[in-house]
């Protein structure tokens, strides 16, 4: 029996709802399987920044650093000194975005099983930004030969591990930024040659763009810059329904926090219309990490159920508002728990 230390950020908006319903999917596998969770809730985001002067409280920090592996709901305007902060201090530098088609979702096509590959602590998001002048500002876009190889290494190993099309894409824009998306570029053709199993190509992140509408079924592996990254994976996400079933993952060496995709929703916020499914992915992709760092296989079978109940209940269309069903969140959430056991 194997018991794992959660922390959980609850974040703003609909960020209280999702991380409740993502808590009691938890408890459920805590109550019914060998792997078993401590979780503690945290504060981070609007509300935090507003009760305690920081965004990102010395507690909350403290106890991420203690736990196994952190689940985070989405924060609002805050959100750049939460998640970007958490992203440096623990160097998580593999954003990884599934996109995948799910039975009655409205999307472009139902062959998608996709995921993007994003380096997640380099490019503008250091937030290197300068006033030249009053009505000027620069802005420095890093790229670095190690976050380069480390990512293109990490998508590789992903598309060699997938059941999917074994084909890596690096994205890019070396015809106009020629030093860093060509050092880019240059990297990602490296690291290839140590793969001959899979399927190497470049895009330009235009054309990557408008063929992920055309031939969305054509992507296994995306793997991109920091910007580039964050925008193709929100555009993979909509094509597959919308960012409601956007899980995703930001990998570190030794550590790994995971979210929905999306944003906090304060529309919504308090209504109990929000969309679980992304956070409820969230953690089966954790659930998956956490049996690869800990070899314990049987974390990946109870994520897996996750996905299975959720699979389960699309296909007898049982779905909340947001994709065309009537289903509230906890609604929705009990719907998986009954399933999953």
């Amino acid at each position: 029996m194997a018991r794992y230390n959660l922390s959980l950020i609850t974040g703003d908006g609909i960020g209280p709802e999702l991380t409740a319903s993502a808590k009691k999917i938890l408890e459920a596998i805590s109550d019914n399987s060998s792997t078993k969770f401590s979780i503690t809730e945290v504060e981070a985001g609007d509300a935090a920044l507003a009760k305690h002067g920081k965004a990102l409280p010395d507690l909350t920090v403290d106890i991420i650093k203690k736990s196994d592996a952190c689940l985070k709901g989405p924060v609002g305007e805050s959100a750049a000194d939460v998640i970007i902060v958490l992203r440096r201090m623990f160097d998580l530098y593999a954003n990884v975005r599934p996109a995948k088609s799910y039975p009655n979702i409205p999307a472009l096509s139902d062959k998608v099983d996709m995921v993007t590959v994003r380096e997640n602590t380099e490019d503008l998001y250091l937030g290197l930004e300068f006033n030249v002048d009053p009505n000027t500002v620069v802005g420095l876009r890093v790229t670095s030969e190690r976050a380069s190889r480390r990512i293109a290494e990490y998508a590789f190993k992903t598309a060699a591990i997938r059941d999917g099309k074994r084909k890596v894409v690096a994205v890019h824009k070396a015809n106009v930024m020629r030093k860093g998306d060509g050092l880019f570029a240059a990297t990602c053709r490296d690291v290839a040659k140590k793969y001959p199993e899979i399927q190497y190509s470049e895009m330009y992140v235009d054309a990557a763009s408008m063929n992920l509408i055309r031939n969305p079924e054509d992507f296994d592996v995306i793997v991109t810059t920091n910007l580039f990254g964050d925008i193709l994976s929100d555009e993979a996400a909509q094509v597959v329904g919308g960012l409601g079933m956007g899980p995703a993952a930001n990998i570190g060496e030794s550590f790994a926090l995971f979210e929905p995709v999306h944003g906090a929703a304060f529309d919504i916020a308090g209504k109990n219309v929000a969309n679980p499914s992304s956070i409820l992915l969230s953690s089966k992709m954790m659930l998956e990490w956490i049996a690869d760092k800990y070899s314990d296989k049987k974390a990946s079978e109870e994520g897996k159920r996750i996905e299975d109940a959720i699979v389960r209940l699309l296909g007898q269309n049982k779905k909340t508002k947001d994709i065309g069903g009537s289903l509230t969140t906890t609604e929705f959430t009990d719907l998986v728990a009954r399933a999953m056991y």
